[in-house]
This record gives C-alpha cells, structure tokens and sequence, in this order.
C-alpha cells in the first residue's frame, strides 16, 4: 500500500506523520515549539523531525509517494502559497508547498487544516455516510470545510467556510447590539482570555481557587462538578456557536456537521448544549434533518485527513 506524508501546522501544536492512504498512522512525531520567530521556528522543526522520521529504522524503508500538508491559516490552492495565519507571524504570502518540494525532494499537496480534516471525517469518520457534509473545529482557531455531493468546495480557490470569521452578537461586549466573530468568543484562546480576566470568574465558582492560569480543561472539570457560572460559561459558548451553524444550515442544508479541535474534547457537555441551541436557532428547513457529531479522530483529524485526501490527488 502506498506510503504518504502527512504534516499539520498549526497555530500551536506541529504533528508529522507516515501512514497509508486508508487512514493508518504508522509513525507521528507531535510537537509545541517556542514560536519566539513564528513560521521560522515551525519551518526548522518540521525540517529536524520530517528528516529523523524518514530516517528512523522502523521507517526509512517506506517510499513515501507525496506530502499532505494541512495548514492553519487561509492559502491559494493551485500555488499553494500561504495568504497569512492568523495565529503566527511570519507565514504571508509564503510558497509553502515550494518550500516542501525544495526542502525534501517531493510531489506536495498543502491544504487548510480544517479542509485535511475534512478530508479525514469524510472518507473514514462522521462523514462516511454522508451526502453534503460539514466540518468544522474549535481549537486555536475556528475553521470549516464543505463538501457538497462528497466533493470539497472551495470557493474562488482561496478556501471556503471559514466558520470562525462569521459574525455573532458580542455578549462579552458592555455595548448593545456588538458583534464579533466566531473565533473571539469561541476559539480556545478567547475562551482561556476570557477566564483569566480580573474579577470575570465570581469568587463561588470553583474556578476561583485555581491559582495558575485557568485552562480550558479546568473549565470542563468545573462543568461535570455542575458549577453554576462554568455551566453557565459553556451555555454562552455552546450557544454563539450554534448560533453561526445554524446560519450555515440555512445557506447549505448539509446532512451532517462533525466537530473536531481541542475545545471539542469536552465532549458530551459542550456537544449537548451544541445540539440544543442549533435545533433552536434552525431554520424550519433544517430543523431534525441535520445530525452533529464528534470528530472520530479528534486530534489526529488533520493527519489522518492528509492520506485520506491521497484519493483526491493521487501520485503522478
């Protein structure tokens, strides 16, 4: 079976892998590197572990056919030339999918991350049944993939679906009417901004005793112990975001959403009060036609996604 590449850049954690085309992982590398010079510092890690994975014992027989690289940030798919990220300095206007075929002598395909993950839950995950299909994930950033027909739609060829800069009243705001978008209430970074605001988690929360930077996960802990403002926190959030897919079941009509991202790792608390706020804001149209669904692969979606996307550009 065919060997492929497959890598994630993200807007905090880097991820390289081998597998094959029907989803296997042979071989990741996961890392977090200091980011002090932003798409420098992630382009030398990728060079350092991509050549220790094609070189270890247990690897360096594969003959890898291509690279599949998922990228977080908005990007020209024919040249693969990034347009920027919002998360790290450094990566404007930057020939990625150049700079791989230079750096390691081989055929690459660069995709928006949330697009790889896509990918993934479509041909092996929540998509496999599906006819149109949505894919979405709440980490660092918030980003979208649409695939209308089983076929990846991607707009003027700059991406589409970029759930996370859809726009959503702005509770957070002491301005009526505010809006903002998606990612400023939602995205994980938001979220832990928002928790470690002086005097914005009253003293009978739990989360108040937590001396060191409260994190997300110290949110969903909070939550399974029914504290009354983490569950209250989490309605907000649950709820801005369906709020937006709601919006986007208006204009799509898609059969199944799944949902991937580290924030998406709450799992059934967030996913339940997902579900109840988009049947609320649905449009009749919509509303029980639609099912919402975990990411099966969760933090390996963007991987796993690369060699699934194999079957769309195969080796020439």
């Amino acid at each position: 079976m065919d060997t492929y590449l497959s890598v994630e850049i993200g807007g905090t954690k880097q991820q390289v892998a081998l597998g094959h085309a029907d989803g296997t992982l042979i071989k990741t590398i996961t890392g977090k590197p200091a980011l002090s010079q932003g798409a420098a510092d992630i382009l030398s890690w990728l060079k350092t572990n991509i050549d220790e994975l094609l070189s270890r014992p247990d690897t360096a027989t594969a003959e890898v056919k291509k690279i599949f690289v998922g990228f977080g940030g908005p990007l020209e798919s024919s040249t693969g030339t990034v347009l920027s990220s919002l998360q790290v300095s450094g990566w404007n206007d930057f020939p990625l999918k150049d700079w791989f075929e230079r750096t390691f002598s081989l055929p690459t395909v660069v995709l928006n991350d949330t697009v790889a993950g896509g990918f993934g839950e479509l041909e092996f995950g929540a998509g496999q049944d599906s006819t149109n299909f949505f894919y979405t994930n709440i980490g660092t950033g918030i980003g979208g993939s649409v695939f209308l027909n089983r076929t990846y739609y991607d707009g003027l060829g700059t991406g589409a679906a970029y759930l996370g800069n859809t726009w959503i009243p702005d509770w957070t705001s002491e301005h009526p009417g505010a809006v903002t978008k998606v990612e400023n209430i939602c995205a994980g970074p938001a979220i832990v901004a928002r928790l470690n605001r002086k005097n914005y988690v009253p003293a009978s929360s739990v989360l108040s005793t937590i001396s060191a930077k409260i994190t997300s996960f110290d949110l969903q802990k909070a939550v399974e112990q029914k504290d009354t403002f983490a569950c209250l926190e989490l309605d907000r959030i649950a709820e801005s975001f369906s709020i937006a897919l709601a919006n986007f079941l208006a204009l799509y009509s898609v059969d199944t959403i799944a949902i991937g991202g580290g924030i998406a790792n709450i799992g059934d608390p967030l996913f339940s009060r997902i579900r109840k706020f988009t049947e609320r804001y649905a449009f009749i149209a919509n509303k029980k036609r639609y099912k919402i669904q975990q990411s099966r692969f969760k933090d390996s979606a963007v991987l796993v996604g690369g060699l699934a996307a194999s079957k769309y550009y195969p080796p020439v």
